[in-house]
């Protein structure tokens, strides 16, 4: 599966760093700017929930995977154009390994 997320992490930084916006989706997002790749994010938020409403009652998950792997995607893109990855993500999930989900919760600071 890292695999996967590495092989992504590297198409992604090519693509923004020298594709042709174009010819490249992803390009084309970072040349849009962050407001564009956050509309985005939302867009696929919104459908991988009604996806996942819609899963529950027909028992077929097909579509709540294809939209949150376009979930996945956009939110990668985001961190991309923020300068970070899925690395990232993936060492914030292993620092929570053996902490309560409640206790690190009441740990985080108000914002």
């Amino acid at each position: 599966m890292s695999n996967v997320l590495t092989q992504l992490n590297a198409i992604l930084a090519e693509r923004r760093e020298s594709a042709d916006p174009d010819s490249s989706y992803v390009a084309s997002l970072h040349a849009k700017g962050l407001n564009k790749i956050l509309e985005k994010v939302g867009e696929e938020c919104t459908e991988t929930v009604i996806a996942a409403k819609d899963a529950a009652v027909s028992g077929d998950n097909q579509e709540l995977i294809y939209e949150t792997a376009d979930l996945w995607f956009h939110s990668l893109v985001m961190l991309s154009h923020l300068g970070e990855n899925a690395d990232s993500v993936l060492d914030e999930l292993a620092r929570r390994f053996n902490l309560s989900g409640l206790a690190e919760k009441a740990a985080r600071t108000p914002k």
